[in-house]
């Protein structure tokens, strides 16, 4: 006589439907029958179904409990691979925490990485601009996000940037290079307070294609108008 799947289950700890699975899977061995045809576990059958919950409750898939066998032999190298694994996620959960922290603080927008959403929130963008800096929050790695938002930080928007929001897109040429020329001593006294922001290490595939498309898509004819002449004026700097 052995333990029915019932009390096999009960004394694991689980339940019947999960014994069924490990059968199923190959996880667990049949054990043999009675002459009633009932099913009787034994010993071994109980420590296979504990090691399986422990490996499992451990965070390890069922294929790769699989793969190790049902041996007695300790599996260290899984489980060194395991920690490996756990060590990486609670970096990143706890990456997660301090970036749910902004956003319970200070209500940042959600689809920035935290090195530009701060600043972001603080520096009361248009629709427009907010959308450009979505986009290059997709291009720019490491220091160059740095920069980018100390950039934000020191934008504080003035008269002359609130004329350009409202720019009305059938704007006249002389409008467009009057803004232009309004604009352009506000924009090098950032860069000179942060020359680094000057030449941006973007990525080279596609990026000029990226920021082409987003600002055709955010501006309109006579604001573009306005950022040809600002770069003209910043090259002959």
């Amino acid at each position: 006589m052995g333990w029915s799947t019932r009390q096999l289950a009960e004394l694991a700890g689980t339940s019947l439907r999960t014994v069924r699975h490990y059968h199923d899977v190959g996880l667990l061995p049949e054990p043999e029958r009675g002459s009633n045809n009932y099913k009787h576990y034994g010993v071994r059958h109980l420590v296979r179904l504990l090691q399986i919950k422990r490996l499992t409750d451990l965070g390890f898939s069922l294929p790769q409990i699989a793969e190790m066998g049902d041996a007695d032999d300790h599996p260290e190298a899984a489980l060194r691979a395991l920690d490996k694994e756990l060590e990486a996620t609670i970096e990143r959960l706890q990456r997660a925490r301090v970036e749910l922290g902004l956003l319970l603080r200070h209500a940042p927008p959600t689809d920035l990485p935290p090195e530009l959403a701060l600043a972001a929130a603080d520096a009361n963008l248009s629709g427009a601009d907010r959308g450009l800096v979505t986009v290059m929050s997709r291009l720019l790695t490491g220091d160059q996000l740095d920069s980018y938002a100390e950039l934000l930080r020191a934008g504080d928007s003035t008269e002359v940037d609130r004329e350009f929001d409202d720019l009305p897109a059938d704007a006249d040429a002389e409008t467009t290079r009057d803004l232009a020329e309004r604009m352009l001593p506000r924009i090098r006294e950032v860069l000179a307070e942060h020359p680094d922001l000057r030449d941006l290490d973007l990525p080279p595939q596609r990026a000029a294609q990226t920021i082409g498309v987003a600002l055709r898509d955010l501006y309109n004819p006579a604001q573009l108008q306005v950022m040809r002449h600002i770069g003209l004026g910043l090259q002959s700097d």
